[in-house]
């Protein structure tokens, strides 16, 4: 009798558990950053029961080892925006508020900056919160390694995020842009940043097949698409996977200013800046610079690529700093159908300390469907294989309370009886093995 409940056991360590109910997913950059303002245009995932994030995590963070995260959580049905940071000795600081405009229903650029001396998130331009002092010194002391970029949608459960409806499924999130700039001097430096144009999983990034917190749904590649320049995360029912059809266009992205102020690869830090990216990809021209700022000193590129195309509008952002010049520049941001416009080629509404009233940068001239300077060359930031996380297991014990954005659940062990379960234990060792190897980034 006992031998038969131990190969039980045992059989159920080898055979694959079923798949969850509810498949989410994950999209993360690749290698690690330091010091910086990282920074993405997003739109929530809206629904009770669905956390939606964007997230800063260190490799091999875990719940019984150094837990490094900053991060921005949408959560419940209301569209609350969690902000956490965990420090590395498993000290969680959140505030929760419920911003005035639609984090669910629109676009807004999404700000982490990390410094010697402040953690800031900041949306759209404006602080949100900001963190000084003894906590700063010790996650730095903790993060010392750098930290990776993350995006996800997963579910969440009646003590964290809500509980979950299946008849309101799918929901996405959108992301239309994702940038890093370093920081040194005092100053942020756009390094790179990634525009979403492709079909397929950019260089430099790779999509989770992991657990979601909670283990109540899955990260599933299939709901990792990319559409019209924008980066799509579903969730979905495990037999309804992926997307179909047009992702929501960004408004504020029909042109744009460039990353101006402290935003985009510009130093300056007055004016009052523009927003969005450019135009939708394709033939109504490209995409505009960063997040709002001052104008001030944008520099190279940080106007944004525009993507080719036929030349068409790519119609300015909604920043009044940047003037532009020359015959078709302002207000509509240098529209073309197909020639030059010189009045588009204010670099990211870059507006010499920002000032002044003049029409919205276009985000870079456009020539011939849109070409201009890319905003900052983009680094595929390596393509390493996901680096080693917490371990992971298929008995592992489940998380009592909110274990963060990417939580890798413990592995479980067991004692033997003899030859048997020597043999047993052997091979199932060797597939829990694998899988943690496949889940082992969080």
């Amino acid at each position: 009798m006992r031998l038969t409940l131990l190969a039980a056991f045992v059989v159920g360590l080898l055979v694959p558990r079923a798949a969850l109910a509810v498949q989410g997913a994950e999209l993360f950059r690749v290698e690690p950053y330091f010091y910086g303002r990282f920074e993405a245009r997003i739109r929530y995932a809206p629904g009770e029961g669905v956390v939606s994030a964007y997230f800063l995590w260190k490799d091999g963070s875990s719940a019984t080892t150094s837990w490094n995260e900053v991060d921005y959580e949408k959560i419940n049905a209301s569209c609350r925006m969690q902000t956490n940071l965990w420090t590395g000795t498993g000290t969680q600081s959140t505030e929760i508020t419920t911003p005035a405009f639609d984090i669910c229903g629109e676009y807004h650029t999404y700000a982490i900056e990390w410094t010697p001396d402040y953690i800031s998130w900041l949306i759209d331009g404006k602080q949100l919160r900001k963190v000084t002092g003894a906590s700063v010194a010790e996650y730095t002391r903790n993060a010392s390694q750098g930290m990776t970029m993350h995006f996800n949608i997963w579910q969440g459960d009646s003590d964290f995020g809500g509980v979950l409806n299946p008849s309101s499924l799918p929901v996405r999130q959108y992301v239309a842009w994702a940038q890093y700039s370093s920081y040194a001097n005092g100053a942020f430096q756009q390094q790179w940043r990634e525009e979403f144009n492709g079909s397929t999983v950019p260089d430099g990034w790779a999509v989770g097949d992991w657990k979601a917190p909670l283990e109540h749904s899955m990260h599933n590649p299939a709901n990792v698409t990319f559409v019209n320049g924008i980066a799509v995360l579903s969730m979905t029912a495990d037999n309804a996977t992926g997307f179909t059809g047009t992702p929501p266009a960004d408004p504020a992205g029909a042109g744009g200013a460039g990353g101006g102020g402290t935003s985009g690869g510009g130093a300056g830090s007055s004016g009052a800046g523009g927003t969005g990216r450019g135009g939708a990809s394709g033939s109504a021209g490209g995409k505009g610079g960063g997040t709002t700022g001052g104008g001030g000193n944008a520099s190279s590129g940080s106007g944004g690529t525009m993507s080719s195309g036929s030349g068409g509008m790519a119609s300015g952002g909604s920043g009044t700093g940047g003037v532009t010049d020359g015959s078709g520049g302002s207000a509509t941001g240098g529209s073309s159908t197909g020639g030059s416009s010189s009045g588009g080629s204010s670099s990211g509404g870059s507006s010499s300390g920002g000032s002044g009233s003049g029409g919205s940068a276009t985000g870079g001239q456009t020539s011939s469907g849109g070409s201009s300077a890319t905003g900052g060359t983009s680094s595929t930031g390596g393509n390493g294989a996901p680096g080693s996380g917490g371990s992971s297991g298929s008995g592992g014990a489940h998380p009592p309370v909110h274990q963060g954005c990417s939580y890798t659940p413990a592995g479980g062990t067991s004692t033997g009886l003899g030859g048997l379960l020597t043999l047993l234990l052997g091979a199932a060792s060797a597939v829990r093995r694998r899988s943690a190897k496949r889940s082992a980034r969080r």
